[in-house]
């Protein structure tokens, strides 16, 4: 079939909806279409472009399939409102960007799922690139549809509307899968036999078709309620782990977009994984072992990236940023070579007890912003609850090493409906929030304390896959209002400003974590009464889904809200990132018995889990360069390395 390109009648379109640079391709070095003859393979961020071009995970599969030999990469993102409800009226189906092709020409499509609002955009980007909703409608020639992303450690909310869902990092798992179908379909390849080659040969793969779903008291018996239909289909499905991080270069090739675009700036990736062991941190637990770029690679690469893209800010990302054991060394050189340039250099993910007097000088640059910081909880007690190991004398020492710098903003962040939490620790964020703006306006002189803003921003606590609070309800939409008013009313000062996440959403988001393969069908008949874009406040349709829970009979609410004992075997069994599920059973008890567990990058193994399962060590350039070195590891970086750690801790779990 001869390419199809659509800009003929896209382009008439352009002049009729806001934003159209939105649909334009061309931009600073955005990649050549996928050449003649390659497998294509179309990456789609399911919201807006100025979303999803910023998204790192995007812009690293891309340049991931694009360096491979014989198969190329385009993107694509979900058109907003008044676009897509144009190209329906216009009959104009879903397009890449690159080369404005059908996305339904395309041989394997990925969507990410980077989070759980974004579900009913999975299928309003199916719909409108024309491909059957459900893998059980597709025919012999639609694509191959790959998800990916957090939401795949609870795959089956998701799981009748992809062939393909991949666990784990990509940077390898993506090109194996893209080459494997591409080989398949050039052999004459079924697409049943391409799905079952795909579960038996990728590691990291799981195709939902290849499972028969029990019922709750066969899954509790049984294990898993997910059972392979065929004995070579994997019964447990482990994450994939790219090895090669620490080595890789840190320096991703990266588009200069032409419209405005939210975390517009070069970001260059430091540290990937965490193991602090916040309760309620699905990352935390899914991205283990951590491993550490050196500050060598890090430095060119900021130094490179900058000059290749005309930024004037760069963010060194990664769950926390300031946990990087080089970070010193790092912001002081990165200093030394944007000295005069006008460049500011952020560090987004920054932990209490790591921000002293010396990261508030290094951090600080030529313009800053605004910094968040985040306690979590508003006393000690929930803070050793939920594992945050850090104190509120931390936060007033970051507090008065960051004003002092010359910061004049400050948003602290904590969560509302953790387990076990009581009013008394609501009334603790507002009486912590005064406290900590008192310290801002003693550490600034008095003539520059009228500029100083405090704000408080609450989310609503949402109990996710993969964590040991993965058996703990969420708190009703009602009840979280109530514990916000009365935070609310406990804030005497007018200049600490209050700000919550609307729990409505976030009840959606727990029945997303929470929930079995039913849940598809909400998420269907939802959109099929016009929920969309439901991240987005101004557009979130609470009736498209209380309607449709009304029509399927499903009580929502007793997913959200059910809580269950740590014997209980939830919807996802079948999938691990790793991390042992006995781990996370004992991390709940010791959560119940406020007992905090300490970083094993700091101090001993953990026993979680993580590097036996996956044959590695935790990747921290000092760790590795004592090992080459020949010598012991020395805090505040003693580890033991291996399965040999903890032995006599695993043995009692």
């Amino acid at each position: 079939m001869a390419r199809r390109d659509l800009w003929p009648r896209v382009e008439p379109l352009l002049a009729r909806v806001e934003r159209p640079a939105r649909y334009l391709n061309h931009e600073w070095g955005c990649a050549a279409p996928v050449a003649e003859g390659d497998t294509a393979f179309c990456m789609i961020y399911p919201d807006t472009y100025e979303l999803g071009q910023a998204n790192q995970a995007v812009r690293i599969l891309v340049n991931a399939v694009n360096a491979a030999e014989g198969m190329g990469a385009e993107r694509a993102f979900l058109p907003a409102v008044d676009m897509a409800d144009l190209m329906r009226e216009e009959g104009v189906p879903l397009f890449s960007l690159e080369s404005c092709r059908p996305v339904a020409d395309f041989d394997v499509v990925g969507i990410t799922l980077p989070h759980e609002l974004a579900a009913t955009n999975v299928l309003e980007t199916l719909d409108l690139a024309g491909i059957p909703l459900r893998t059980a409608d597709r025919a012999e020639d639609d694509p191959i549809v790959l998800g990916g992303g957090p939401c795949a450690y609870n795959p089956e909310p998701y799981a009748p509307f992809f062939d393909v869902i991949l666990v784990g990092e990509g940077e390898e798992q993506l090109p194996e899968t893209v080459a494997l179908v591409g080989d398949l379909r050039a052999s004459g390849a079924s697409r049943a036999e391409i799905l079952r080659e795909i579960a038996r040969e990728v590691g990291g793969a799981y195709v939902p078709s290849l499972y028969r779903w029990r019922d709750e008291s066969e899954a509790q018996k049984a294990g898993s309620w997910a059972e392979p239909l065929f004995e070579d289909v994997p019964a447990m499905v482990h994450k994939r782990v790219f090895e090669g991080f620490a080595e890789s270069d840190a320096l991703e090739p990266m588009i200069v977009p032409y419209t405005e675009v939210v975390h517009d700036r070069l970001n260059v990736e430091i540290l990937r994984g965490c193991a602090r062991g916040c309760r309620f941190c699905q990352a935390g637990m899914m991205y283990r072992p951590v491993r550490e770029r050196s500050a060598d690679n890090i430095v060119a690469a900021v130094r490179e990236g900058l000059a290749a893209t005309g930024y004037d800010e760069v963010s060194l990302t990664s769950l926390s940023s300031t946990d990087h054991s080089q970070i010193a060394e790092i912001l002081t050189r990165v200093n030394a070579d944007c000295a005069g340039l006008g460049v500011r250099i952020s560090v987004p993910s920054q932990r209490l007890d790591s921000f002293g007097v010396e990261m508030a000088e290094l951090v600080a640059g030529q313009k800053k912003g605004g910094l968040t910081f985040a306690p979590e909880a508003g006393t000690q007690r929930l803070r050793d609850v939920i594992n945050k190991n850090v104190t509120e004398d931390d936060l007033f020492s970051a507090i008065d090493a960051a004003f002092a710098a010359g910061w004049r903003r400050c948003k602290l962040y904590f969560m509302v409906g953790l387990p076990t939490e009581t009013d008394d620790d609501i009334k603790g964020i507002a009486s912590l929030a005064q406290r900590a703006y008192d310290r801002a306006k003693a550490a600034v002189p008095a003539d520059q304390r009228g500029s100083i803003r405090m704000s408080v921003s609450c989310a609503v606590f949402v109990p996710k896959a993969q964590t040991p609070f993965q058996w703990d309800g969420q708190i009703s939409p009602e009840e979280t209002l109530r514990r916000v008013g009365l935070l609310r009313r406990s804030v005497k000062y007018k200049a600490v400003d209050v700000h919550y996440h609307d729990p409505k959403t976030s009840f959606v988001e727990a029945v997303m974590s929470r929930g079995g393969r039913e849940v598809a069908d909400w998420v269907e008949e939802a959109w099929r009464r016009g929920a969309r874009f439901d991240a987005w406040t101004e557009l979130f349709d609470e009736g498209a889904w209380t309607g449709a829970a009304e029509a399927l009979g499903l009580s929502p609410e007793d997913i959200a809200q059910a809580e269950y004992g740590t014997d209980y075997v939830l919807p996802w069994a079948h999938i691990t990132a790793a991390v042992s599920p006995k781990f996370l059973a004992r991390e709940r008890e010791r959560a119940a018995s406020g007992i905090t567990t300490p970083d094993c990058t700091f101090e001993n193994c953990s026993a979680c889990g993580a590097c036996p399962t996956l044959g590695m060590d935790i990747g921290l350039q000092k760790l590795r360069e004592a090992k080459e070195g020949g010598e012991p590891a020395k805090n505040p970086y003693r580890v033991i390395l291996g399965s040999e750690a903890n032995v006599e801790e695993e043995a009692m779990l």
